[in-house]
């Protein structure tokens, strides 16, 4: 019997990457997996650009919701992969500042702690926001909310009131 993975088209895309890391894990795992990287000196350093995305490879509490604030305003949907090892005071303090800051804005924020987080959350963004995958998931999430609201108790009492 063949495999969820065997049995699937292999999906692929192309990610720009910051010419600082053209020596980085990462470009090696994604080539892996025959996905098209293309390397520029525009990039801002330490960043990878994929599909509706971001990721910053390496960050600093100083100066680091500058940058985000700048990537924020000059992309309309922005992802951000934060890599760290999220488990120590310190990270999870930086972690939830960056969240309440950007509380409410066009910023979606995903911690990852190592290169095969990075590229499998990147891939997964990417490929989640890409055409025909964005609509089937929509179609199902509205599906799902259908279905909640349909066995849903106090939507039931509500029905009864009204």
């Amino acid at each position: 019997m063949a495999s969820y993975a065997e049995t699937t088209p292999q999906w692929k895309t192309t990610i720009i990457v910051s010419s600082s890391l053209q020596n980085h894990d990462t470009n090696r795992m994604l080539s892996a997996q025959q996905h098209r990287i293309r390397f520029s000196d525009g990039v801002e350093s330490g960043a990878f650009i994929f599909p509706l995305s971001d990721l910053l490879e390496h960050f600093e509490e100083s100066g680091l919701t500058e940058r985000i604030q700048t990537f924020v305003q000059v992309h309309r949907n922005s992802f951000l992969l934060l890599c760290a090892p999220f488990n120590g005071k310190k990270e999870l303090e930086i972690l939830s500042m960056i969240q309440h800051r950007f509380f409410g804005s066009n910023l979606r924020i995903l911690p990852v702690r190592n290169n095969a987080e990075v590229v499998r959350g990147m891939l997964t963004i990417a490929k989640a926001t890409s055409k025909p995958h964005v609509d089937t998931i929509r179609d199902r999430m509205s599906l799902a909310r259908a279905r909640v609201i349909e066995s849903s108790r106090v939507w039931e009492m509500l029905r009864d009131i009204l």
